[in-house]
C-alpha cells in the first residue's frame, strides 16, 4: 500500500478577489408593505400613522411640534400625548416629512391650536 500524501495543503482560504461583497449584490425587491423595510415606503407609513392618530384624537390629546436641529438638516420632534390613556408618542421627522404631514387641513389646525411650531 502506498500512501498518497500531497505536498501541498488544501486551500483553506479563498483566492484574492473571490469574496462576496454586500454592496456588489443586486438590491433585493423591496415591498412597501414590509414593516421592517427601510426607504420611502416606511417613511410614508410613519407619516400616515401620525396623521391618522392626530385626526382620530379627542380634545384631551396634546400635540406639540418643535424644531430639534437646524443644521446639517432640519429635524422636528412631534409629540402626541393622551393623558387618559397614559400614552406618549415621540417621533422625529425631517422637513419634507413634516410638510407632508401638515398638508392635511385637520392636522394643520391641531398644530395651530397647540400654538407651538
Amino acid at each position: 500500500m502506498q500512501s498518497t500524501v500531497s505536498q501541498y495543503a488544501l486551500p483553506l482560504m479563498k483566492r484574492h478577489g473571490t469574496y462576496k461583497l454586500s454592496y456588489r449584490n443586486p438590491p433585493e425587491e423591496v415591498s412597501y408593505l414590509d414593516p421592517f423595510a427601510n426607504g420611502l415606503g416606511r417613511c410614508q407609513r410613519i407619516v400616515d400613522s401620525l396623521r391618522s392618530q392626530i385626526l382620530d384624537g379627542g380634545p384631551e390629546q396634546s400635540l406639540r411640534v418643535r424644531q430639534v436641529f437646524s443644521t446639517p438638516r432640519e429635524i422636528f420632534r412631534v409629540e402626541i400625548e393622551e393623558a387618559a390613556l397614559h400614552y406618549h408618542r415621540t417621533t422625529l421627522l425631517d422637513r419634507d416629512a413634516l410638510e407632508d404631514l401638515l398638508e392635511t387641513d385637520g392636522v394643520r389646525e391641531r398644530v395651530i391650536e397647540g400654538g407651538e411650531h
